[in-house]
């Protein structure tokens, strides 16, 4: 007797609880995993039993046993991901083994002639989703863009609740089907870390883009076989005139925004519109010229192409607002991860997937417009063959007129437009840059003259002494030297330089050029420990698994205790252990029971104390080096701490007034004038801190070495700023002073426009020389 599909689909249920149950207790599932596991095992066994009577299926076949066994496979594959911290490996193997019988349930439908239309679609429905699993796998590490593999299918079904032409039945397609099946293996491959990141990311965006055409045909052979509407025929002449005219100039608006919208929202005038594109007159006249066939090609191309440079403009309008540079699109997808880390911490786990998943339709939306827009004007142009000789003939004669004497509207924006393509070109080399990035960066990590220096012959000139490289969040050459900021920056490096001589203690000031600006810390701090330029997440990548001497490392083979204090670290930091912290004080292990502060956990004034009180106050103890990490002047700059005593500073609860007392970012953004003011605010808390610091426990072992890590956002710099930082040593020890004179720094806490400006880079050389063993080849490099 065959069992109903509701018994088979309740023990194919049943199995697949049991695999969780398994899951859950060799991979250890969080309850979050076995919910999600759970939930998809519920929905699966709801939809099923749904689809069985809808399509009228009495029994289950062989074949769809082992598509049922697939589903299985994937609700498991579902909870390992949603855990987060499951065995890759183990991922990959339940992922390969589904999609393996991938290959079986057809054969098996054509061998025992049980192929049936619930069949295909419990089978397609399977893939879909094992699909968007993995790509939500793989977008860990190769960036939130990777999701776009799993969410198109779905995007597509959705679009068709709105379009129902979409939803009719495509014919068979070989091509479709290899297209599909390409997917799931390419994000096997790379879910699995065989391949590098640079190889990954490239098999995954071949993969990404050939599904986009796929799916681009498909829509374009139904647009183009939609059944006709039923409506009398002279409304129906009415109607078509006015839609078809609407459609092309949306269609046209589209295009034409896209080829002259600027990728910078300073230069966003009514002029920069009023410019004629020269991509749009070439790809005519190719329509214009080629037969059927090859001119869709040209013009779906065109579209698709079109749409990625405008979803990468997007994102240089981000760049260029908050890191003053435009997006490189091989490295900067590193900075998506930490954005949905904020909107995550702003909203939620849901928000936050919600935000990325409505981010990808966007993306997908944008390029599937743009293709049919292009394809669209394509059709008018061939339409009206004889005119559209003639317009482009003329636009091109005043293309040409125009570039040849330079006609423009207004500065920097000439009448003969061609930035769509100088963006192409530009992303073009920034890839073929990037892409041979690791060869470059291998050669300069290998490049280091003390490498194999022994600990007796490093910092010999600061035996004894306790070390504090202490980074000042956002603390740029802005914060000095603009006239609306500096006057109140100035006088508390002035006084402060005059409190601390009081103290007993002298200084020297420069600046160093950042590796970065508006954001990304970590390459700053990388690039001064290492001697290295680290400007992007690949370089940051490959040095912190590599054998490269940072200067805590330095230290440590010297015989420091080496610390990292970092209160802005609220996960694992695996990197710690490269950069040799004999201990890593985080957001969590420091003891803090008091406020936060928007971005900041703590108060820098915590910070400090809580290294004094654990550290700097053992007695009999090693010498210390500490990189130290002060973020209370971390955007959004309010709300701001406020000095306590310093014997008051306790578990930090003495600080829980505050925020509530204080201004809120709200408050203050996206005013320009009230961020500016407040970022002065944050800086001067910052600094007035580190100057009570010293006053308050410096001693004569005590050297500070405390600079910037970048410039601030553009909405503080404005256009154009330079990337320096200012950077000061403070020591009571004249010796550890006159180490430096030949680096010719200004006394003071407060550098001149014209001192001394040198590459972050190159500071690691020149303080392992200067604070080694004295030689006159040591104070050669140190002039330098």
């Amino acid at each position: 007797m065959t069992a109903s599909p509701v018994r088979t689909l309740a023990a194919g249920a049943g199995g697949q609880v049991v695999l969780l149950a398994v899951l859950a207790v060799t991979a250890g599932l969080t309850p979050a995993a076995l919910v999600a596991g759970l939930g998809y095992t519920a929905v699966g066994f709801a939809a099923l039993t749904a689809a069985a009577r809808r399509f009228g299926v009495t029994a289950l076949g062989p074949a769809d046993l082992v598509t049922l066994s697939r589903s299985a496979l994937v609700g498991g594959v579902t909870a390992l991901v949603v855990d987060g911290d499951a065995p890759t490996a183990l991922v990959v193997a339940i992922a390969s083994v589904a999609l393996a019988l991938d290959a079986v349930d057809g054969r098996v439908a054509r061998l025992t002639g049980t192929m049936s239309p619930f069949g295909a679609r419990f089978d397609m429905e399977v893939d879909a989703f094992l699909i968007l699993v993995l790509s939500l796998f793989v977008a860990r590490e190769l960036g939130p863009l990777v999701v776009a593999i799993g969410v198109m299918r779905y995007a597509f079904v959705a679009a068709g609740w709105v379009l129902r032409w979409l939803r009719a039945d495509l014919p068979p397609s070989l091509i479709r089907k290899t297209v599909a099946a390409e997917q799931g293996i390419v994000l096997a491959v790379a879910a699995s870390g065989l391949l590098p990141d640079t190889a990954a990311l490239a098999v995954v965006g071949f993969a990404l883009a050939t599904l986009t055409w796929s799916f681009s045909h498909d829509i374009g052979w139904l647009y183009r076989n939609r059944p006709a509407a039923a409506v009398p025929e002279a409304e129906l002449s009415t109607a078509r005139r006015v839609a078809r005219r609407v459609a092309t100039g949306l269609a046209a608006g589209l295009v034409l925004a896209a080829l002259l919208a600027p990728n910078d929202l300073g230069r966003y005038t009514v002029t920069a519109f009023t410019r004629l594109p020269v991509e749009a007159i070439l790809v005519a006249g190719m329509v214009l010229v080629l037969p059927a066939r090859p001119r869709r090609l040209v013009a779906a191309t065109a579209g698709i192409g079109l749409g990625l440079l405008t979803i990468i403009k997007f994102f240089d309008l981000g760049f260029n607002e908050t890191l003053a540079r435009p997006f490189d699109p091989v490295f900067d997808w590193s900075f998506l991860g930490p954005g949905v880390d904020f909107v995550r911490t702003s909203v939620g786990d849901v928000g936050a997937t919600l935000a990325v998943v409505g981010a990808v339709v966007l993306a997908l939306a944008v390029v599937v417009l743009m293709m049919l827009s292009v394809l669209r004007l394509s059709r008018v142009v061939v339409d009206h063959r004889r005119g559209s000789t003639r317009t482009v003939t003329v636009l091109g004669l005043v293309w040409a007129i125009c570039a040849m004497f330079g006609v423009q509207f207004a500065p920097d924006t000439p009448v003969a437009a061609r930035s769509a393509m100088s963006n192409a070109y530009h992303d073009l080399r920034q890839i073929r840059a990037g892409l041979l990035d690791p060869q470059a960066f291998a050669r300069e990590a290998a490049d280091d003259d003390f490498r194999h220096t022994p600990g007796d012959q490093l910092l010999t000139a600061l035996r004894g002494k306790d070390v504090l490289i202490t980074f000042v969040e956002s603390y740029g050459r802005v914060a000095i030297e603009d006239p609306e900021i500096a006057p109140e920056i100035d006088a508390l490096l002035d006084s402060g330089t005059d409190r601390l001589r009081a103290a007993g203690f002298d200084s020297r000031s420069a600046f160093l050029e950042s590796s970065t600006s508006g954001g990304g810390s970590w390459f700053a701090h990388a690039t001064l420990q290492s001697g290295l330029w680290i400007n992007n997440q690949r370089r940051y990548d490959a040095l912190t698994t590599g054998d490269r001497l940072t200067l805590s490392n330095a230290f440590r083979r010297a015989g420091w205790r080496t610390l990292g204090v970092a209160p802005a670290i609220t996960r694992d930091w695996p990197e710690g252990r490269y950069f040799g912290y004999d201990h890593v004080y985080d957001a969590f292990n420091v003891g803090y029971e008091g406020p936060r502060y928007a971005y900041a956990k703590m108060p820098d004034q915590y910070t400090l104390s809580h290294l004094e009180r654990a550290e700097r106050d053992k007695p009999n103890r090693q010498p210390l080096m500490a990189e130290i990490d002060l973020v209370s002047s971390h955007t959004p700059w309010a709300p701001l701490p406020t000095l306590v005593d310093w014997d008051e500073v306790g578990d930090g609860s003495v600080f829980d007034p505050q925020p509530a007392a204080g201004k809120r970012s709200k408050d203050i953004w996206p005013d320009p004038v009230k961020v500016r003011a407040a970022f002065g605010d944050a800086i001067h808390y910052s600094l007035e801190t580190l100057v009570s610091y010293v006053e308050t426990h410096g001693d004569d072992d005590l050297v500070l070495v405390v600079l910037g890590d970048h410039q601030p956002a553009p909405i503080v710099t404005g256009k154009g700023a330079s990337w320096d930082v200012p950077i000061t040593i403070i020591s009571r020890d004249r010796a550890v002073l006159d180490r430096v004179t030949p680096w010719r720094w200004q006394p003071g806490m407060n550098p001149s426009p014209d001192a001394p400006v040198w590459r972050m880079d190159t500071f690691r050389d020149r303080f392992l020389t200067a604070f080694g063993p004295r030689s006159e080849a040591a104070q050669q490099v140190a002039a330098r």
